[in-house]
């Protein structure tokens, strides 16, 4: 039971977030060449085993409030069926474990994995208590995610980068979600500065202008990045341009769901469990293939 219970504090359902690492594979044409395909594996598995020791982390110091939480007093810490050594110690042993494995990935892999536990670990400890800058804190996670996800190629593809704008999109993506989930927070819980210091200073007004801006600055970026030159050059087609519907439906269905169905506490549930999205998801990523496949 006790592996079990390490497990369920991992939160193994969460590894959707860690799926932009494999953006750098995509867009660099990578998908048909078995050895970066592997890296951007290796990669991905790196940081759903950091992510799982971070949560296992996050729930050590949230036991006693997530006590109180409706969504979170079954956790395996809060409830004490482990307890708070025990979980320490996998955390530590989890994270130095990555150590060697993030190194042999590469130097720049590695000094990025480091700065996403640095700044998950700051994040516990300070940042998310601080309105707003909670939020950038976890988009910047998902910007060191998609970085690594073309820093782990660099050793196959020297010189390979990501798009600027495809680097906007992911931010203003990841502060849309973290926007909407913070509305849910606030809306969901009857007392919700007592869970954290932060949503004091939000409200629902507020959240709402947040994140439309969010979203329609996510859906511009992707929309321009379809189109600029550098994009244009790089793969000789303006065709992406097609995907653009299905990243508009995407975030339009995701809203249809926060504002009518009381949804967005945990965006990586909603991607798994709603059938729309799923589809959704799943023709972009064929469209993108084929599109880049043809050129």
């Amino acid at each position: 039971m006790f592996f079990w219970h390490i497990i369920r504090s991992m939160r193994p359902w969460q590894w959707t977030k860690n799926l932009v690492l494999f953006a750098g594979v995509v867009f660099a044409r990578g998908f048909n060449e078995l050895i970066l395909v592997k890296r951007s594996v290796y990669a991905f598995i790196v940081f759903c085993l950091l992510s799982g020791a971070i949560y296992i982390l996050n729930d050590i110091v949230d036991r006693s409030r997530d006590r109180e939480h409706p969504d979170k007093m079954g956790r395996p810490i809060s409830t004490g069926l482990l307890g708070v050594a025990p979980a320490l110690i996998a955390a530590i042993v989890i994270i130095l474990c990555m150590i060697p494995f993030s190194w042999a990935l590469g130097r720049e892999f590695f000094y990025l994995a480091g700065a996403f536990v640095l700044l998950n670990l700051l994040y516990s400890i300070l940042l998310r208590q601080i309105v707003i800058l909670d939020v950038f804190a976890i988009s910047f996670s998902f910007l060191i995610r998609a970085a690594a996800g073309v820093a782990v190629l660099h050793p196959v593809v020297p010189g390979l980068e990501l798009s600027p704008w495809l680097l906007i999109c992911t931010l203003f993506l990841s502060l849309f979600l973290a926007f909407c989930k913070r509305r849910y927070e606030i809306c969901a819980l009857e007392s919700a500065g007592e869970h954290r210091n932060s949503l004091r200073e939000y409200s629902p007004l507020l959240l709402d202008q947040l994140v439309g801006l969010t979203a329609a600055t996510a859906l511009i970026s992707y929309s321009i990045y379809t189109v600029w030159p550098n994009t244009v050059a790089k793969f000789g087609t303006t065709n992406l341009v097609l995907t653009i519907p299905f990243v508009g439906f995407g975030l339009m269905r995701y809203l249809f769901l926060v504002y009518n169905r009381n949804k967005g506490g945990d965006p990586s549930g909603v991607l798994l469990l709603d059938r729309a999205i799923l589809i959704d998801v799943f023709l972009w990523f064929v469209l993108v293939i084929f599109i880049l496949s043809n050129v």
